[in-house]
């Protein structure tokens, strides 16, 4: 089974799934800001952080049975899912494998869009220097994730940004890669589940596209987008802002005044 870490003592469970390269430490910045209603559930995905390589391809869906395993195995019926980056095309899959465990699904500056053919065509030819060279694809890559106009004050979470990433297997690393290639669209699940859909979104961001988010979200009340004078990683960069926003979104307590 996957490993985890559960935190808090809330009635509400929240399960927080990183992203790329990254494992459950990402959220430590984060966390100290959620609400206490929260019971935190932190999972590794496959082949990163502490949690085996279960695959040659670590296909959404196959990732998404690993998480509802965790779930299972907990006794752990309902959840608010949030996920970052390839950790959303992870919860997209497992809405639409068990939508009745979920309150709320929050993409955390990650995307319901397929992959365009470039998309695709740059994660396959990484597939060798990650093999070969991984430790130059993080470096050159881990940077370029973060709001360029931020960079020196932002320094010291890049190189904890970087440190996790260094620290992922790279064929952990290969086998999530070669699954983000193949995954499809999934804005059926956005058009069509009927629970609190948010997204949170970053203006700088250059890992996934947010004009074409915010262009092909559907006119849902349910659905409700936020975008942050940041990059592709808000739990580093606003995680107070970020906090704030989902305490709110998935609580239902809406404060007088939210400053973005």
């Amino acid at each position: 089974m996957l490993y985890f870490e559960k935190t808090g003592n809330g009635k509400e469970t929240l399960v927080l799934l990183h992203g790329f390269m990254e494992n459950n430490t990402i959220w430590n910045d984060l966390e100290t800001s959620l609400s206490n209603q929260f019971s935190i559930v932190k999972i590794d995905l496959p082949g990163h952080g502490k949690s085996d390589i279960l695959a040659e391809v670590h296909t959404m869906e196959m990732m998404a049975e690993e998480v509802n395993k965790v779930l299972e195995n907990g006794n752990i019926n309902t959840i608010h899912l949030l996920g970052h980056s390839m950790g959303g095309y992870v919860s997209l899959a497992f809405a639409e494998k068990y939508p009745e465990k979920l309150k709320t699904l929050t993409l955390f500056f990650s995307t319901f869009l397929e992959d365009d053919t470039e998309k695709k065509q740059q994660r396959m030819k990484s597939y060798r220097i990650i093999k070969e060279a991984f430790p130059h694809y993080a470096r050159a890559g881990i940077p370029n994730l973060f709001n360029p106009n931020e960079r020196d004050v932002l320094e010291g979470k890049i190189e904890t940004a970087l440190e996790i990433a260094l620290s992922t297997n790279n064929l952990g690393a290969l086998a999530s890669v070669k699954g983000m290639v193949a995954r499809t669209d999934r804005k059926h699940i956005l058009d069509n589940l009927d629970i609190k859909i948010l997204i949170i979104a970053g203006k700088h961001d250059n890992a996934v596209k947010t004009d074409a988010i915010l262009k092909n979200l559907p006119d849902r009340t349910n659905v409700k987008s936020y975008v942050l004078d940041c990059g592709h990683n808000g739990h580093w960069e606003k995680p107070q802002i970020c906090a704030e926003i989902i305490n709110t979104e998935l609580l239902h307590h809406l404060p007088k005044n939210l400053v973005l």
